[in-house]
């Protein structure tokens, strides 16, 4: 008996297991699509199918021929055929027995006629599920136990975990993210292979390693994940600066270490009701670095404990380290890097800021005003609640402070209330240093006492020229 829930995917791709069952192939649903199915998670619209088939590349195409919109072919080489019908995109692919050389993830590519032989080479059991759809029923193939480990929500490979890391070192980290998306255990032959082999990493290129964290970074809950790349040593071998701040003790937030508060900020930054408020990725990440000065900075002052002074400048230098060597792009790096050095300003304040210190807050913040309010929230992890209650009203009356100076004076875009060919034409002077200095001057009236008007912001500027 199919679930009603299998229903809606499977009048979809109807027409394409006919064209595959008229043409003598057999032709699989695989991977995710079937695993979610499984779980009861899928949203049929938001779906990229993923198939498989005995048919080879150039069949696959002729199969296709009249169904689809589009074709591309750049994968055909692996054995790969995309289409696009519609919206839906379609990858299939045919079933492969691949082998790699121990020094590259560049597989000898191997294509085999039995799906079990594709399924095998696969990441984990729960990935290594398949549904027929060619035959006279849809029909579940589980040759290693997938849905069983789904149940008991057990994360195990379909060979040896050996050779499976051996094949593509990239699954290592792949296995944090599964333990923390679906909440699985790892097998103890999972994660002693991973101790032993985490530092096979090295032959995985920056970007696709980048791109795991970033999925690992958004599931809704990555702290058991995050613990998996630490406790095995898997994190030492991409992000060092994370395993190093078990260390250092935290006397501020009461937790055992850094790393254990960094991990609650993590988990406090969560996904926004509507995906404009701020950039829940980029969030998340600034929250994973935000502390990682403190290693550093650590020290001791007489009446005060330990101490992590600057460790938010030297923290922002560290991260635009890292995240280079992780190849993210300049844009991600501004502002994760801008949000680390920025994280603790809001600390430096009390209540009744004067409107100066406000303009200063958000003129520093900029475009990342939300993004910097947030992580500001989502820092306090102690479990003082008095502590904790007080803060929050502290950022409640920032956020009213803003709104009202923004509804009178367009915060978001400070500047001077002249701009240099003003200046120019008001002084008698060309371009140079002294309108760069002029401006800067006129800026700092804007932030200490807001708009003066053209006329007094005038006077004011000709005092200053005449006083040079």
């Amino acid at each position: 008996m199919i679930p009603d829930r299998f229903r809606p995917v499977l009048a979809e791709v109807e027409p394409l297991t006919e064209r595959f069952a008229a043409a003598g192939h057999r032709l699989y649903l695989v991977g995710g699509t079937v695993r979610d199915l499984l779980l009861g998670d899928v949203d049929v619209d938001g779906l990229d199918f993923d198939f498989t088939t005995d048919a080879r590349p150039a069949q696959i195409k002729a199969a296709l021929a009249g169904f689809a919109d589009a074709i591309w072919t750049q994968g055909e080489r692996f054995g790969t055929i995309g289409a696009k019908r519609g919206a839906r995109v379609y990858e299939i692919t045919t079933h492969r027995a691949d082998s790699y050389q121990d020094d590259s993830r560049k597989p000898d590519v191997e294509f085999a006629d039995a799906v079990e032989a594709d399924l095998s080479r696969r990441d984990f059991t729960i990935n290594a599920l398949a549904l027929q759809l060619t035959a006279s029923s849809p029909t579940l193939v589980d040759p290693h136990g997938g849905a069983i480990d789904l149940m008991t929500r057990t994360l195990r490979t379909p060979l040896a975990p050996e050779v499976s890391f051996s094949d593509d070192p990239l699954r290592m980290l792949r296995a944090a993210r599964f333990i923390a998306r679906l909440d699985m255990k790892p097998d103890p032959a999972l994660v002693a292979a991973v101790k032993a082999m985490h530092s096979r990493l090295e032959i995985v290129s920056a970007e696709r390693i980048r791109d795991e964290l970033d999925k690992l970074i958004v599931v809704d809950h990555p702290t058991a994940g995050m613990w998996f790349t630490i406790d095995t040593g898997l994190a030492a071998e991409f992000l060092p600066e994370l395993p190093a701040m078990r260390l250092e003790q935290d006397p501020i937030h009461r937790h055992k270490d850094v790393l254990t508060h960094t991990l609650a900020v993590v988990e406090n930054v969560r996904r926004p009701a509507h995906p404009a408020a701020f950039d829940f990725r980029i969030t998340r990440l600034a929250a994973l670095f935000h502390d990682v000065g403190k290693p550093r900075t650590r020290g001791y002052q007489q009446g005060k404990g330990v101490t992590f002074h600057h460790h938010d400048a030297v923290g922002a230098r560290m991260t635009r380290q890292r995240m280079e060597a992780l190849r993210y792009s300049n844009e991600d790096i501004a502002a994760v890097v801008e949000l680390v050095a920025l994280h603790l300003r809001f600390h430096t304040y009390q209540m009744g800021w004067t409107d100066s210190a406000v303009r200063r807050y958000v003129r520093d913040a900029g475009p990342l005003l939300a993004e910097l309010n947030v992580l500001t929230r989502c820092d306090c992890t102690t479990r003082n609640e008095r502590k904790a209650a007080q803060l929050s009203r502290r950022m409640d009356d920032l956020e009213v402070r803003i709104a009202d100076l923004q509804s009178r004076e367009e915060l978001a875009a400070i500047r001077p209330e002249l701009d240099g060919n003003a200046v120019m034409e008001l002084l008698g002077v060309p371009p140079g240093r002294v309108i760069g200095e002029a401006l800067a001057f006129l800026l700092e009236i804007r932030l200490d006492e807001g708009l003066l008007g053209e006329d007094e912001i005038r006077r004011r500027l000709q005092e200053w020229w005449l006083a040079r």
